[in-house]
């Protein structure tokens, strides 16, 4: 009769030892998730003139629509532009710039655009190639590129595309990490037009 009172109690024990066995400092930490963007604008300003502002809107966040730009960039030939990027979730009313700034080690934002289309930088951006060179004006708490604002000349009269993509890289952001590393918060191909 003990034994079996020992079995019984030893098969309602081991349970109770191996479920409280485990601490919350065993649980793993959680992801650090992509952001939800709903809405990019680039503000395109040149030193004189009002800023030219494009949109991209995704209004069902995670849904299966894709976020797409609202029209063209239209830049003049031959001037100078400070790029302002700005992104919202509108569904949640969040400024996600202000996060994107604030974790600037684990963002980068990279560019292509057409061949030709810019006189400064040169190229055809940094998407394809890390060390491409592209203006940045912004960086993070270890001196490396943001990309929230950058520096364009544009050449001559002309059409080509502009793409912008937000890469979330925490952890492996660093001098040499490229487009293809990490999430993608942002992937966006606008037609840009140079006029004279």
């Amino acid at each position: 009769m003990f034994k079996n009172n020992w079995f019984i109690a030893c098969a309602f024990l081991i349970p109770v030892i191996l479920t409280t066995g485990c601490s919350d400092k065993d649980v793993p930490d959680a992801e650090n998730e992509e952001e939800i963007i709903t809405k990019v604008q680039l503000i395109f300003s040149p030193a004189e003139g009002a800023p030219v502002v494009v949109t991209a809107l995704d209004p069902d966040g995670d849904g299966p629509e894709d976020i797409a730009p609202s029209g063209p960039v239209v830049l003049a030939k031959g001037t100078e532009y400070e790029l302002f990027i700005k992104l919202e979730n509108t569904i949640s009313n969040e400024d996600i710039t202000e996060e994107v700034e604030a974790e600037g080690d684990e963002h980068l934002f990279f560019f292509g655009f057409s061949e030709g289309i810019f006189n400064s930088p040169a190229g055809n951006g940094n998407v394809d190639s890390r060390a491409d060179v592209v203006n940045y004006l912004d960086k993070d708490v270890n001196n490396l590129p943001v990309g929230l604002i950058t520096a364009w000349i544009t050449g001559e009269a002309g059409s080509g595309t502009f793409r912008v993509m937000l890469k979330h890289q925490p952890g492996i952001k660093s001098t040499t990490s490229e487009s293809t590393d990490g999430e993608s918060d942002v992937d966006i191909t606008w037609t840009l037009n140079i006029q004279d």
